[in-house]
């Protein structure tokens, strides 16, 4: 960043500080892309005090097999309420845009890129980041799915003071919620939507008030989970069958979970409906019929009541298995 371009932003936060000063309603610039963030958006936009003055979010990318250009759901969202929207290619560069919007805090849900610091610096408030975890725990771009894959009791929303670092900034406050028994991707993605804004609205009151609490992460007890791939699906039958399922539930819907049949066919599984005591080479089929696939694990084995073959509808077990049939002691993977 420039000279000049520094000058330009501290001159804006500092007159902002003092303009807003005695003035509670504040101008919030939201900076957010994924669906998880609506709920907290669409508060935002439905709040009487506040204002969002923008949405950042990135670019419209082409989805489906046709691939059609789609705009971000925030977007529409956004476009619907009159609220302006900005899609720069790359967020670094958009110094000078964010300085003009005259924001007093920036709200970052979601968003898909990394705010370097100069622009963590322009908002008077600050930048806060509403992430899908208990932080430090489950930092990066999957914790929804990691709080599943580690067996986790509990999760929540994290609202935290962005640095330039990876979710290290310090945090401000949690709200926390009970993952379920059969919790899944999807389900959990949905329900911690549905908290944010109930901790965004806190946070904000908090600072508004002047007395938000800063307080730092153990850094030393943090965890990490990187972006998923469609290959982080594919399914090793010699993990224990509680570690499985686990998998498969936080891998519904995405990236899901697969296997291969016998004649190297991609078949996908849906969350399984029990856990047996089972046992077997490591992917067998030990049993096939209406009310379900089992198939043996490293310890235990797995019963499947919905499945999809490549190509074909997702459907259950007696469905699969009148145009596909599975004899006991088939090997999947």
């Amino acid at each position: 960043m420039t000279a000049g371009f520094c000058g330009f932003g501290f001159d804006i936060r500092q007159n902002h500080v003092q303009q807003r000063a005695e003035n509670l309603p504040m101008r919030i610039l939201y900076i957010g892309t994924g669906d998880i963030g609506l709920p907290a958006l669409r508060n935002l936009l439905d709040d009487a005090v506040h204002t969002v003055c923008a949405l950042i979010c990135q670019p419209d990318k082409p989805v489906g097999r046709k691939q059609v250009l789609t705009p971000p759901a925030t977007k529409a969202l956004a476009q619907e309420r009159g609220v302006p929207v900005h899609q720069p290619a790359r967020i670094r560069h958009a110094g000078e845009l964010i300085a003009s919007l005259r924001p007093d805090i920036a709200v970052v849900m979601a968003y898909g890129q990394i705010l370097p610091q100069a622009i963590l610096d322009l908002p008077p408030h600050g930048c806060l980041n509403l992430h899908a975890s208990l932080l430090p725990k489950h930092r990066g771009a999957a914790p929804i799915q990691a709080a599943i894959l580690g067996g986790d009791e509990e999760t929540g929303i994290t609202v935290m003071y962005m640095n330039a670092g990876m979710d290290t900034g310090d945090i401000l406050l949690m709200e926390r919620l009970t993952i379920r028994s059969n919790e899944n991707g999807g389900s959990l993605h949905d329900r911690l939507a549905d908290l944010s804004p109930k901790a965004l609205r806190k946070a904000l009151t908090l600072i508004a008030a002047g007395n938000a609490p800063r307080t730092p992460q153990d850094h030393a007890t943090a965890t990490h989970i990187g972006k998923l791939e469609r290959t982080d699906g594919v399914i090793e039958w010699s993990q224990p069958a509680e570690q499985i399922a686990r998998r498969i539930r936080a891998f519904d819907p995405w990236p899901g979970s697969t296997t291969t049949l016998p004649g190297g066919e991609k078949l996908k599984l849906f969350p399984a409906i029990g856990i047996s005591h089972a046992i077997g080479e490591p992917g067998t089929v030990l049993g096939a019929g209406p009310e379900g696939i089992t198939v043996a694990c490293g310890s235990g084995s797995l019963i499947f009541h919905e499945l999809q073959a490549e190509g074909r509808k997702r459907m259950n077990a007696a469905a699969f298995l009148s145009g596909r049939p599975l004899g006991r002691g088939e090997q999947l993977g």
